[in-house]
């Protein structure tokens, strides 16, 4: 015969299956400020500048290849509503559209991350949850690098193109440098040095995760000894 939980178990049954929620929603709101932090990293981009040499790349003055960056960041705000419009240099109908999707897809990021991060955050501070809670959201976003490394396997540039045709249904992601000079201060290689970054934070955010969550569980298996 099938025995029923008790009251008490039933208690750390739920109170388990919250700690896991909350570590998912975790994990998706760290990698989700991840993404905003890269996307808001200025100095990265001033390195690139030098690095990949896009002043030469693009024969831009850096000023002028600054002006036109920091129009796009602005662009991707959240509280930013109106149209982009870059001071230096021309935007095709079809390059507009592409970044009206972009913008979509980095407001709704900017959006989830706070809304994932309430629920963890609040069970960090409640009684009994809050080392489940990190080291499923640890577990996650480990899990969540593995995959993005897994993908990498294929090379920067299929992944950069099977990322694109991912997420948008057209090709106008695919710009034209006499039409759209802006790609010119965008090579690909900066998005790779985005998505570096994002995977670093992303894995640093585990390993605290990790960390934290197993420090506090020998601290409490150290206190039940000691009873």
């Amino acid at each position: 015969m099938r025995r029923e939980w008790t009251e008490t178990e039933r208690k750390r049954a739920a109170q388990g299956a919250g700690a896991v929620a909350a570590g998912i929603c975790g994990a998706i709101g760290l990698a989700c400020l991840a993404v905003i932090l890269i996307l808001n990293c200025r100095m990265l981009y001033l390195a690139d500048i030098r690095l990949l040499s896009i002043e030469a790349y693009s024969g831009m003055a850096r000023d002028a290849i600054l002006r036109n960056y920091d129009a796009l960041i602005t662009y991707n705000r959240l509280l930013f509503r109106g149209p982009l419009v870059f001071p230096d240099l021309p935007m095709s109908r079809t390059a507009e559209i592409h970044f009206a999707e972009v913008k979509r897809i980095f407001d709704a990021v900017q959006i989830l991350c706070p809304a994932a991060l309430v629920p963890f955050v609040r069970a960090l501070t409640a009684k009994g949850t809050r080392k489940k809670t990190l080291r499923t959201a640890g577990t996650a976003l480990l899990a969540a690098v593995a995959a993005v490394g897994l993908c990498g396997l294929v090379g920067w540039d299929r992944f950069f193109v099977g990322f694109h045709s991912l997420l948008f249904n057209n090709d106008y992601w695919l710009f034209d440098p006499k039409t759209d000079p802006v790609i010119m201060i965008l090579p690909d290689t900066y998005f790779l040095h985005c998505a570096v970054g994002i995977v670093l934070l992303i894995l640093i955010a585990a390993v605290v995760c990790l960390v934290t969550g197993r420090k506090g569980r020998q601290e409490r298996n150290k206190k039940s000894k000691e009873r």
